[in-house]
């Protein structure tokens, strides 16, 4: 794994120990991320949210293209020392806020983010869930972008988001949603 574009262009990222996470693959971010740049135009001063973040490699992309923070969730102990090395070799310390814990477990915010990134386990529906919570919560800007990563036969709904997109790619399934 490495991050694709951005300040950190090229530099490696460890992935977590174990098989309790899926990091997503180069290919996946990369498509990931040329669907969001169309869309957004430019990372510059985004609030990021990466929700199961595992290694961390979603939010660190985007804080390399010039997110201003992310915030990381995470709750698994090998991803957490996984997330941890990443952006401690990157030296992104600054623009990250570690939460240790399950996504379905955030109180309400302090603030909205602009940009959220989730990727759950694959078939538990667990993205959609926690996406509902958290809009209920303030966690969702009104002009956000979110992006969930299912398997590719999963179909992600969310009451009080619309569809702008989904692309498969392998196993995978990528979802981009807005609030309405």
């Amino acid at each position: 794994m490495r991050i694709i574009s951005g300040t950190w262009r090229s530099r490696p990222l460890i992935a977590p120990k174990g098989d309790t996470t899926r990091p997503t693959a180069d290919r996946t971010r990369e498509t990931l991320f040329s669907m969001l740049t169309s869309r957004l135009g430019s990372f510059e001063g985004l609030q990021v949210l990466d929700l199961f973040s595992g290694s961390g490699a979603l939010g660190l992309e985007a804080l390399s293209r010039g997110a201003a923070h992310c915030v990381f969730v995470e709750q698994d102990k090998a991803a957490l020392d996984a997330l941890e090395t990443n952006i401690a070799k990157l030296g992104a310390g600054p623009q990250s806020e570690i939460k240790r814990g399950s996504a379905l477990m955030l109180g309400p915010a302090r603030k909205a983010y602009d940009l959220i990134l989730m990727d759950p386990p694959y078939g538990t529906g667990a993205g959609a869930v926690a996406l509902d919570k958290l809009s209920r919560l303030g966690w969702v800007a009104s002009g956000a972008l979110v992006s969930i990563e299912t398997g590719n036969r999963e179909d992600t709904v969310v009451k009080g988001f619309e569809i702008d997109t989904t692309r498969d790619i392998g196993k995978a399934r990528l979802t981009l949603l807005r609030p309405v």
